[in-house]
């Protein structure tokens, strides 16, 4: 599973090793993205980012309806420590529970 973010293109720089970069925004944490996926890109507009690159581009309504599931999961977390109860579990805690779960089905450890 992986987590694309959406986020503002808030400038966009020169090539860097024949790729176009430029600076996206994330809830006013800005960093820069490789921009090569989106060269249609331009400033003011939305991209969906993984790993450091923007892999598509979103519209205004899109990235908002993204932000507001970020939102809602943030808010799910705080309801849940705020009662005392576990906070969700990790990227690390889900693989090693999935891949237990697989060992067990198949009667290997391959956690």
């Amino acid at each position: 599973m992986c987590l694309g973010v959406p986020g503002e293109v808030v400038e966009i720089g020169e090539e860097r090793a024949g790729l176009l970069m430029g600076k996206v925004s994330f809830g006013g944490i800005v960093r820069e993205v490789c921009l090569a996926y989106t060269p249609e890109v331009e400033v003011g507009q939305y991209v969906l980012v993984h790993v450091g690159f923007a892999l598509s581009q979103l519209d205004e309504q899109e990235a908002q309806e993204l932000f507001s599931y970020l939102e809602q999961i943030d808010a799910l977390e705080e309801a849940a420590r705020a009662e005392g109860g576990a906070p969700a579990p990790g990227p690390d805690e889900i693989r090693s529970g999935a891949a237990s779960r697989l060992g067990a089905q198949s009667g290997r450890d391959i956690g």
